[in-house]
């Protein structure tokens, strides 16, 4: 997909460091040095033997899922993944990724209209289509063409921290937290509600992480009986009211443990979970590390 491909040209071709210095080295491969697509016909600079040195290696979508994928690329993909490169793929790029056996056991996502097809030929892959994006550490899988977006500002922040992909997708026009994609490893996609009770019930819990988010009392504030919440929340939102809460304070623990130097207790106290116990547990369950490794991961690895 050519919209794929043109997506981590132009966002890690944009950061920049020092002096305006580029931070990534990025080059296009491919098994042939001409590649025709619906629309364009492309010269590649560069076959597949960069991959062999390559730190990241992005895998865009395919425009036909019946397509039949070289084996070469396959092989230079199974290479990668077991030397320990990141490899990623951006929409039906899964698909690519899938063959290679590097998603066998793991969760992964693509378009959510071809999400079926890819649980189906890959049966030991656990697809999830409702979130932007997976991050396994080395292996990561995004949603459709837009999501590769948040991907890749994703990961310029796990390279280089939040300031230089903030200045990234502004320049993309493209918002750094964007509902759904902040987690470090696996982010369920924050559904937009236009309920005339569920849109303005989850904005004031955004609002009102600190207070008490009981089910009693979401249930006053929805103006309904705690049963009645609990059915119509599952049925229009997708999930628990506690879960959505317990999600949403991990979210905002994100954000202040990337953006300010509270202490864990503080972030604790600031999200409502109180005990920093709480907050560790949670954020756990939900990010898949600790508060403080999710914190110094971003801080060690941001340069100025």
């Amino acid at each position: 997909m050519l919209g794929d491909l043109a997506t981590p040209c132009e966002v890690f071709g944009r950061a920049r460091g020092a002096r305006d210095s580029a931070l990534y080295d990025v080059r296009v491969c491919s098994v042939a040095r001409k590649v025709t697509s619906a629309h364009v016909s492309l010269t590649i600079p560069s076959r597949l033997g960069v991959l062999r040195r390559a730190d990241t290696i992005i895998v865009p979508g395919l425009d036909d899922l019946n397509r039949v994928v070289p084996e070469d690329i396959v092989a230079a993909l199974q290479r990668a993944v077991r030397r320990g490169a990141r490899v990623a793929s951006i929409c039906t790029g899964a698909f690519v990724l899938a063959q290679t056996g590097a998603l066998d056991g793991r969760t992964a996502t693509t378009h959510w209209a071809v999400a079926k097809v890819l649980a189906e030929r890959f049966p030991y892959v656990r697809v999830d289509p409702d979130v932007l994006y997976v991050d396994h550490g080395n292996v990561l899988t995004s949603a459709g063409a837009a999501a590769g977006l948040d991907l890749c500002l994703h990961l310029i922040r796990r390279d280089f921290g939040a300031a230089i992909a903030t200045h990234v997708a502004r320049a993309a026009v493209m918002p750094l937290e964007r509902t759904g994609g902040q987690a470090q490893f696996i982010v369920p996609e924050v559904p937009v509600i236009d309920h005339a009770t569920f849109g303005p019930l989850l904005h004031w819990i955004q609002r009102n992480l600190r207070q008490d988010l009981s089910l009693a009392a979401l249930a006053r504030q929805a103006a309904m009986s705690t049963r009645t919440l609990s059915r119509r929340f599952q049925e229009h939102v997708g999930t628990s009211p506690a879960q959505w809460v317990a999600n949403a304070r991990v979210r905002e623990a994100q954000r202040l443990l990337e953006t300010t130097r509270l202490s864990v207790e503080e972030v604790a106290e600031t999200t409502g979970f109180g005990a920093p116990t709480v907050l560790r547990e949670r954020f756990r369950a939900l990010v898949g590390t600790s508060p403080l490794s999710y914190r110094s991961a971003f801080r060690s690895q941001r340069r100025d």
